[in-house]
């Protein structure tokens, strides 16, 4: 019986949401709304995705959305998400451009080399403070970058060991670093 309406018919069981007047209107432009965002998009996921969105709008919007010509207002809604994907993506874009240019042009003041200096000696301070086989291991881990598995075959210790005692480590590094550090920037305010 729906696949008999016009398309203003459907539009106007849409607006009192007729779930049914939904479907049809689904039935008979997703296909072509897909072919016309896979044309624009030129890739099958995201011109999906797209059509997907459209439909989700059209539905929760169906009260208030003006539509004199439904096949127009769906390919033009398809359009406006396309262009609206390309401008986010141009932010992140320009974001991310923006954040390594920072990063690359990132100069230390006084303050920032002196903090990094002490925190550098508070954490040599601390792996020297570990229990002697516990500072072996991570030393190997961290500063000689060996695996797991190749510290345990060095130190013919199982994987498991290594693997605890590198952990374990590193909770007492941030216990007492963290502490430390929180002083001496109290210090420094």
């Amino acid at each position: 019986m729906y696949d008999q309406l016009s398309d203003i018919e459907l539009v106007q069981l849409l607006k009192i949401s007729d779930e049914a007047a939904f479907n049809e209107i689904y039935k008979r432009f997703q296909g072509l709304l897909y072919v016309y965002a896979c044309r624009i998009t030129h890739e099958e996921n995201e011109a999906e995705d797209i059509v997907q969105e459209v439909f989700i709008y059209l539905w929760d919007k169906r009260a208030s959305v003006v539509l004199n010509v439904l096949s127009s207002w769906l390919y033009q809604a398809v359009r406006y998400r396309f262009f609206d994907r390309l401008d986010r993506r141009k932010v992140r874009a320009g974001h991310r451009t923006s954040l390594q240019s920072f990063l690359e042009g990132a100069t230390y003041g006084p303050d920032e080399y002196v903090r990094e200096r002490e925190l550098i000696q508070l954490v040599e301070k601390g792996i020297a403070a570990l229990p002697s086989k516990m500072q072996e291991i991570f030393i190997l881990s961290r500063r000689e970058q060996l695996s797991h598995k190749e510290i345990a075959s060095r130190l013919n210790v199982s994987e498991k060991t290594v693997k605890n005692q590198v952990h374990n480590a590193l909770r007492i590094l941030k216990t007492r670093i963290g502490t430390l550090f929180s002083l001496i920037l109290l210090t420094k305010l």
